[in-house]
């Protein structure tokens, strides 16, 4: 890297990108590099499959840019700029209109999304009725060249319906933020929360980018995987990832839980290989192998700055319905107006609730991004601090819950470097065991599994009870 990447920016700030990286507060969003007048080429997987800058030169105002940099505009100030009238506020949720649990009934949006089908109708209606041109969201790459995703912009309501499901893979937004300069036209943007709050953090400095991009649709989010997830996957079903196709984290039957998930692998001769989650080794979410490190830093569940966000009902009776089921929060009034016609017509099927039950849907994360974050902003680190809604705490937590906390953290820096270690020595049962070890440990502490959870309830007998009622839904997406 030449000295030129090292220095300060013209403006005068001393974060740059570079910083960020080595802080663990990269997420990879490439909103810095689309900046910088760079492009796809700007983003690229370090060693460890997760989406980096190619040059750590810092565009102009990056420390107003970048979605954790301690400098840049919370999530409570983006949603007070954009829905300064909402009907409704709640710090877990952020500011809205309305909130629903229910599913598409029209069509196969439900049968061919993980959850309700809610996030991919939106984005066809929102075609259909021209109030966007196109429509910026995750697809499986054509071809056999490059990342298994992809962002891709779909002008037509085919190519939105080809990129339902849910996709636990890192991608990045340079590429699109490129083309929707270049392509005049209203534009939609389908991302997880600190995606969609960088791209809000850019049309403040982007006059262009402000004025086309009509909508932005969040996707509630627990953490962001690493690109050797699916090549775990793969390892465990005994392939390598060059043999695989594609891949459905989420494969849909609607005999077993919503919240049974099954990997499914489509090799590139024709054939498939499916496991159930629970049969992987890192196959426990809430566990956090191959979290993004920038993920211990967020505090926005559902997110806040969006349009309209999407999630799981991970509640009962919805979490045991197979056939998936959506909690909706809408923060547009048209938007608001666009669903309540369709539960009207019929082609909606959604109930009103309120933000408890929300955040009720989405416990495991809350608890992950508040009390959990607390403790994590108490531990000191080095390099960036983060600035976060949260504040610092490590009072009054239990010694359990700490265990679980330095866990997770633990694992999801570890299996990085574990997984990179089995790669290089092609030995795959170098990673799988020491995830299977590891998986152990974290389900005796948490769930008082086996011999070492007998351990731990003698140890924290007090707390046993209640933590055990507390993390019941730890393995959840969101954990």
């Amino acid at each position: 890297m030449s000295s030129t990447e090292d220095r300060a920016p013209p403006d005068g700030t001393s974060l740059a990108p570079r910083q960020m990286d080595a802080s663990g507060l990269c997420i990879g969003c490439g909103v810095c590099m689309a900046q910088s007048n760079g492009n796809a080429a700007g983003m690229r997987l370090d060693r460890y499959g997760q989406f980096k800058p190619a040059s750590f030169r810092p565009p102009p105002r990056f420390a107003e840019l970048c979605p954790f940099s301690p400098d840049a505009r919370n999530e409570d100030d983006i949603a007070r700029e954009r829905f300064a009238s909402a009907r409704y506020f709640d710090s877990r949720i952020g500011r809205f209109e309305a909130a629903y649990v229910g599913h598409v009934r029209e069509h196969s949006f439900r049968t061919d999304g993980s959850s309700g089908g809610m996030a991919n109708w939106t984005a066809v209606e929102l075609l259909e009725k021209n109030l966007v041109d196109g429509v910026a969201h995750v697809v499986p790459r054509r071809g056999t060249l490059g990342p298994l995703f992809h962002y891709r912009i779909s002008r037509t309501v085919e190519d939105i319906r080809a990129g339902a499901k849910s996709r636990y893979y890192p991608v990045e937004l340079s590429g699109i933020i490129e083309e929707i300069r270049r392509c005049p036209g209203r534009y939609a943007v389908v991302g997880i929360p600190c995606f969609i709050k960088a791209l809000h953090l850019l049309c403040l400095q982007d006059p262009v980018l402000r004025e086309r991009l009509a909508f932005t649709l969040g996707l509630f989010c627990g953490h962001m995987k690493s690109a050797r997830f699916v090549e775990s996957i793969a390892w465990q079903m005994g392939e390598r990832i060059e043999a695989v196709a594609g891949v459905d984290f989420r494969l849909k039957d609607a005999r077993r839980p919503a919240n049974w998930y099954n990997a499914h692998l489509v090799l590139k001769d024709g054939s498939t290989r499916s496991k159930d989650w629970w049969h992987l080794a890192d196959g426990d979410w809430g566990a956090g192998f191959f979290q993004n490190s920038a993920c211990n830093f967020c505090d926005d569940v559902v997110a806040e700055t969006a349009d309209i966000s999407f999630g799981d009902a991970w509640v009962e009776p919805y979490a045991s319905d197979g056939r998936g089921t959506n909690v909706v929060v809408v923060r547009s009034t048209l938007l608001q107006r666009l669903i309540d016609g369709a539960i009207d017509e019929g082609r909606l099927e959604l109930q009103e609730v309120d933000s408890a039950f929300v955040v009720q849907t989405q416990a495991a994360g809350f608890r992950q991004r508040r009390e959990g974050l607390a403790f994590r902003l108490n531990r000191r680190r080095h390099g960036v601090m983060p600035k976060k809604r949260v504040a610092p705490q490590r009072g009054g937590l239990r010694v359990r819950r700490m265990i679980v906390y330095w866990l997770r953290n633990s694992i999801s820096a570890q299996s990085h470097r574990m997984f990179w270690l089995a790669r290089i020595s092609r030995l795959p049962t170098v990673y799988v065991r020491w995830a299977a070890t590891m998986l152990i440990l974290y389900q005796g502490v948490t769930y008082s599994r086996g011999w070492i959870g007998r351990l731990i309830d003698s140890i924290c007998r007090e707390e046993q009870t209640g933590d055990r009622d507390r993390s019941s839904s730890d393995d959840e997406p969101g954990a």
